[in-house]
This record gives C-alpha cells, sequence and structure tokens, in this order.
C-alpha cells in the first residue's frame, strides 16, 4: 500500500522505515528537510509541503499524522480535510486527546471522508520491535488499513499464547498480534492514554521501590541496620524469574549498568498530557484513581525537589522513548 508519513519524529521515522521494509509505500513529509532527506535516502519519496503530499497520492489517499497533541496535529489535520477528496483517509498516529479525535471524525463524515485514530506505543524501539496499536474508527476504514497495521505490529512472536483465549471466537484474533480495533473515533486514543496512565503508575513503582532500596543505607539508620545494596545487581536479578519482570525493569537494569548513580539525570521528570487526561477521565467516570493519581502528581513534586527515583524515572522515559528531562 501506499501511504503518506506526515512528521518524521522518533516514532514517525519509525513507522516509516518499518513500513518500507515491509514492502509499503511511504510519501514523507515533515517541517525538517533533513528528516525528509534522510527518509528518502532509505526509500521513501520525498515531499516538500502538504500540497506536494496531495500531488504524490493516489485516490484513495491515505495519509498517517505523527505530530505533538495540540496545535501541530489540529492545524495538520484541518489542512489535510481541506485538501483530502471523498475517500480519502486521515490517521493520526500522536497521543492526541481522544475527544479531539470525535470532533474531527465527525467533521469528517461530513466531508465523506474516513477518520482514524491510532494509539501507538513502542517508542524508539518500534523499528526493530514493532508497534503496539489501539485503533479507533469506522470499520471498513480500519480493515481496509489492515495490512500497514500488521506491518508495524510485532506480530505473535516468542510470546507465549494466553491459552484461556486461544478457541474464543469473541476474542480479536489481532490482538495476539499487537494491534487492536478497539471502537468508534476515539476509542482508540482513548485505550492508549489510559495506557500511558498505567505507565505512569508502574514506573513510580519501581522508582519509589529502587529509592527504598539506595536509601537503605542511610546513616539515619542504625549502623547494624545499614545495607549497602547493588542496585544494578537487583535488577538484573529482578529480570530473570520475578513476578516484577517487564519492559519498564529491562530499561531500569540497563541505565543502572551504564550509571549507578544515574547522575546524567537530574529527577525533574516531565509528563505529556495523558496522565492527567487519564485522571480527568476517572473523575468524570467516577472511578477510583489512586496510584495513577499519586504517579502524576509525584512528577509534578519532581520538579521542585529530586530523588534518586525521579532519575529512574527520567532514565526509563528516556529508555523507552529518548524522551529528555524538562529544561534545567
Amino acid at each position: 500500500m501506499r501511504l503518506a508519513m506526515i512528521g518524521l519524529g522518533r516514532m514517525g521515522a519509525g513507522i516509516g522505515r518499518r513500513l518500507m521494509e515491509h514492502g509499503h509505500e511511504v510519501v514523507a513529509f515533515d517541517q525538517s528537510t533533513e528528516a525528509v532527506e534522510a527518509m528518502a535516502k532509505d526509500g521513501a519519496t520525498p515531499a516538500n509541503s502538504l500540497e506536494d503530499v496531495v500531488a504524490k497520492m493516489a485516490a484513495p489517499r491515505i495519509f498517517w499524522v505523527m505530530l505533538p497533541a495540540g496545535e501541530p496535529t489540529e492545524a495538520t489535520v484541518e489542512a489535510l480535510m481541506a485538501a483530502a477528496e471523498p475517500g480519502d483517509i486521515i490517521i493520526d498516529g500522536g497521543n492526541s486527546f481522544y475527544k479531539d479525535d470525535i470532533r474531527r471524525a465527525k467533521v469528517a463524515a461530513e466531508r465523506q471522508l474516513h477518520y482514524v485514530d491510532v494509539g501507538t506505543s513502542g517508542g524508539v524501539w518500534g523499528l526493530s520491535r514493532g508497534f503496539c496499536m489501539m485503533i479507533g474508527g469506522e470499520k471498513d476504514a480500519v480493515e481496509l488499513l489492515d495490512p500497514i497495521f500488521e506491518a508495524l505490529a510485532p506480530g505473535i512472536g516468542t510470546i507465549p499464547r494466553t491459552p484461556e483465549r486461544v478457541d474464543r471466537e469473541d476474542c480479536d484474533p489481532r490482538a495476539e498480534k499487537g494491534y487492536i480495533h478497539c471502537g468508534p473515533a476515539g476509542a482508540g486514543h482513548f485505550v492508549k492514554m489510559v495506557h500511558n496512565g498505567i505507565e505512569y503508575g508502574l514506573m513510580q513503582a519501581y522508582a519509589e521501590g529502587f529509592d527504598v532500596l539506595r536509601s537503605k543505607a542511610s546513616e539515619r539508620l542504625p549502623e547494624d541496620e545499614r545495607f549497602h545494596l547493588h542496585l544494578t545487581d537487583i535488577a538484573e536479578v529482578w529480570r530473570r524469574g520475578s513476578v516484577i519482570s517487564s519492559w519498564l525493569l529491562d530499561l531500569s537494569a540497563s541505565a543502572l549498568a551504564k550509571d549507578h548513580a544515574l547522575d546524567s539525570f537530574s529527577g525533574k521528570v516531565a509528563d505529556s498530557g495523558e496522565g492527567r487526561w487519564t485522571i480527568d477521565a476517572a473523575m468524570e467516570e467516577a472511578v477510583p484513581a489512586y496510584v495513577l493519581s499519586a504517579a502524576l502528581f509525584a512528577r509534578y513534586r519532581s520538579r521542585v525537589e529530586n530523588t534518586f527515583g525521579d532519575k529512574l524515572l527520567s532514565a526509563m522515559r528516556f529508555g523507552f522513548g529518548g524522551h529528555v528531562e524538562m529544561p534545567q
């Protein structure tokens, strides 16, 4: 299939390259000419404007927008809706607020366009590992795009299948490959939003736990109760057979092995919006969300005073997404 990739940052470039590796054609556009040139060297068709993107696509056109949530995405989607023709598909694969998707989908439908929201997880590792995708939109449009999603997804791979779901007819077989159609417009980004809220909580648990381990050497404790624990070894042993093993723990182990004290991180931890939106949704639904709320507020606190745990949070964010810390 042929599609346009608009936005060639860490995720957009990885998505475009993975698609080309699987035989799809990509028209590449970004405000950075260097990013476009780099994609062109790997086989993409370069475009120098949104108008040029449209001109180099054949109906029905597929536009994948991979830009920061908010005004960059909003302006680009509006411009594409104005230039697109009936039957064209606009995909927002960033981290947009799901209510914005619902609004945009209504506008798209009025213009006989299709709007699909794709919550995309995988970070800078997605090119090699594959991307986990949570998709919202019309069933027909999502099914048309299935070859693209299957190429991007990790596939079943070596992960053991869940025995209880293998023969169940009510389960989507695509979930085992790493992508699902969650529901109508907005559903994909809603599921991804909650995914990121959970991510905050998991990361905070690791951060606080390792902070407790490190602080066991504190001079405030009786001398015979002080332990100088080797955090790198603890992270490594927990990766192997422990019930708390995970990719986040893998990233923590890697960061600690490189720098036991994490001195390269200040611990000023940013939040990209989804954590806040998850708490907003919990309040709208009257659902208690103690851990997720505390994890979000801990990030706010980290910008005032930092702990070792905050440094580990920064290290994990850098590990999976290449996120740099907040400006000093």
